[in-house]
């Protein structure tokens, strides 16, 4: 992974919440996204994962902050320069029963991006391509001229995925794409996803909440709390060993399949809840973090190499701040 696909420099978005109020939903973010590798974007629901993915490829425009794609900005690009860009950069939606329009045939769906590329030459073409994307994903081709609500949430979300397919991308986004979905199919989705990345050369941003899921299907892992960035590094990793505090409370919420070890991490996040609408000072997680210290309340810590993995933390797990107890911590 040396090629650098996508890259974002410090990328800030922030959303009208009435009587002068801002949302900041995402804030200062600066992340590489290289060729061929499934980049996971994990966070609390809020924290603004899907704001940042939709912003990576250019689907909203941030408030500051720059977006490199090839090593060419692409961030004040009008829409018109924009669009010979536009088809290498792709989105799966979490929603497979809002994402596609009911009023049209899964050959209708499938040919849109079809149309608006250009790719085809000829009607009896298009069917072809559409039926060829339609094995792919693994929708029978005699449905070719059904419609939305004649198919199960999994099969809607391969027909989702043969759509952004279509356009033949070099990323996609992946925005929660198995949440609303059985677990079973999930993990069919998940094996679809990865035996395309390896027969296209795909790159992924994959997008979810679910820790599990992403361990399974990421090579990296960006781990995001309220609207920033605090860890990023291999998986196994940032499973294994996490660096930041924040990462380690969310490993220590994944149950355990053995009910006689599920209370042996007895330390629960307490303290105050952060609001995106007026964040604290210094470091976003200081006022939930049993490690936090004055400095951690007044400077925002920036995100430094340690040792191959990335951290935004002033006392990272590992570095001396594990050894120390909440209690002494708090009153340093």
């Amino acid at each position: 992974m040396s090629e650098i696909l996508l890259e974002a420099k410090g990328l800030t978005k922030a959303f009208p919440a009435g009587r002068g109020r801002k949302v900041h939903a995402v804030t200062d973010v600066s992340l590489k996204v290289y060729k061929g590798e499934t980049l996971g974007l994990v966070g609390e629901s809020g924290c603004g994962k899907s704001t940042l993915g939709r912003m990576m490829i250019r689907l909203l425009a941030p408030d500051s902050g720059r977006l490199l794609l090839k090593g060419g900005d692409v961030t004040g690009m009008s829409d018109r320069d924009f669009l010979r860009h536009r088809r290498q950069l792709q989105l799966i939606f979490q929603d497979p029963y809002a994402s596609l329009d009911p009023r049209l045939t899964v050959r209708e769906l499938i040919a849109e991006p079809l149309r608006t590329w250009n790719v085809c030459r000829s009607r009896d073409e298009m069917t072809a391509r559409v039926l060829e994307l339609m094995e792919d994903v693994g929708v029978p081709g005699e449905f070719l001229y059904r419609y939305p609500h004649q198919f199960s949430g999994g099969q809607r979300q391969r027909i989702g995925i043969a759509r952004a397919l279509a356009a033949d991308p070099e990323l996609i986004v992946c925005d929660e794409p198995v949440s609303a979905l059985d677990v079973p199919v999930q993990n069919q989705i998940l094996n679809l996803l990865s035996g395309l990345q390896k027969a296209r050369g795909l790159t992924y941003l994959f997008i979810s909440h679910d820790l599990s899921v992403v361990r399974h299907i990421s090579d990296r892992v960006c781990i995001m709390f309220l609207g920033m960035l605090c860890e990023i590094g291999e998986t196994e990793e940032i499973f294994s060993s996490p660096l930041h505090p924040y990462t380690r409370f969310l490993m220590n919420a994944i149950l355990l399949p053995d009910p006689h070890h599920r209370h042996e991490e007895d330390t629960l996040l307490s303290g105050e809840i952060p609001s995106a609408v007026n964040p604290p000072p210094g470091c976003r997680f200081h006022t939930r973090c049993p490690y936090a210290t004055d400095r951690c309340r007044s400077e925002v810590p920036v995100m430094r190499d340690m040792g191959g993995r990335m951290a935004a933390c002033h006392h990272p797990l590992g570095h001396g701040a594990d050894l120390r107890s909440s209690e002494e911590a708090r009153t340093s």
